[in-house]
């Protein structure tokens, strides 16, 4: 059966490289990325490899709610169908960095933005259930902390402990959704692909960088490989209703203890709720 398939920071790395497994397989792909010449080309290729797969793509900077709001507005008019939302745009940033909404741009491109999109689409997933939500996190979340006194880091920001705790979200708002969503046929679930030779570390520091360099040549995986395991929860039959679990190689595995707390996980998604207007 061919599904109507969202992708969430499409234009490069393992959600490209996902997009173009998917389109493989004979789905329709909505390719979403914030450069719109990246996510053209990325149409492109994908139309190229599958001699003329059904992609549309739109363009949205994760940085502002507002397009954010607008892009879920445009899905939900465009398509009577999701059957499944990657939700994989991810960023970090070396100097503590303000969006225009005033929050701290990893958090809130890391999982602000991703949770309005979620929330925003969750009543037509729900229509069209069985239907699969499926978020890009990371193993840093074992290090993450959630402070909701200062969530956007005004005291003492560093890079990995802000992309730690956007990573640590993911999993947290996973696993709540997971909770909501039960026995609806809607389900969600959440990985880290592995470390993945992508752009997404361009925003290190400038001494970090050599030895990203390094470590993209000799332990990193590649994106395609990143990407294949975003393609196996999003449409592997081995998954087929499976709700809340995060996976590492494909396989479920437990999650930090701060991430099993369901008390944060709710309190996180009340605040969320608040800070982008919900």
């Amino acid at each position: 059966m061919t599904k109507t398939i969202v992708v969430t920071g499409a234009s490069d790395g393992i959600g490209l490289e996902s997009a173009s497994q998917l389109a493989g397989q004979g789905h329709r792909l909505v390719l979403v990325g914030r450069n719109p010449a990246k996510v053209t080309a990325a149409v492109k290729r994908l139309q190229a490899e599958t001699n003329g797969a059904e992609v549309d793509s739109y363009a949205c900077d994760f940085s502002r709610l507002e397009e954010v709001r607008r892009l879920g507005e445009s899905l939900l008019a465009s398509y009577p169908r999701i059957d499944v939302l990657v939700s994989n745009a991810g960023t970090v940033f070396d100097k503590r960095t303000l969006t225009a909404d005033g929050y701290e741009a990893t958090f809130a491109v890391n999982h602000l933005a991703g949770f309005l999109l979620t929330e925003t689409l969750l009543p037509r997933l729900r229509e069209g259930a069985p239907t699969r939500i499926v978020t890009t996190a990371s193993v840093g979340h074992y290090r993450g902390t959630m402070n909701f006194d200062d969530l956007g880091f005004e005291r003492g920001y560093q890079i990995m402990r802000a992309y730690n705790r956007s990573k640590l979200a993911n999993v947290l708002y996973t696993r709540e959704l997971a909770r909501r969503l039960a026995g609806t046929g809607v389900t969600a679930t959440t990985l880290h692909p592995g470390a993945v030779a992508t752009n997404i570390w361009s925003g290190a520091p400038a001494f970090a960088r050599p030895v990203l360099n390094l470590a993209k040549r000799i332990v990193m995986i590649s994106p395609a490989e990143g990407g294949a395991r975003l393609t196996y929860l999003a449409t592997g039959a081995q998954v087929e209703g499976a709700n809340g679990g995060y996976y590492e190689k494909d396989k479920i595995k437990e999650p930090a203890k701060l991430a099993l707390d369901d008390a944060v996980g709710d309190r996180l998604v009340e605040v969320s709720r608040k800070m982008v207007g919900l």
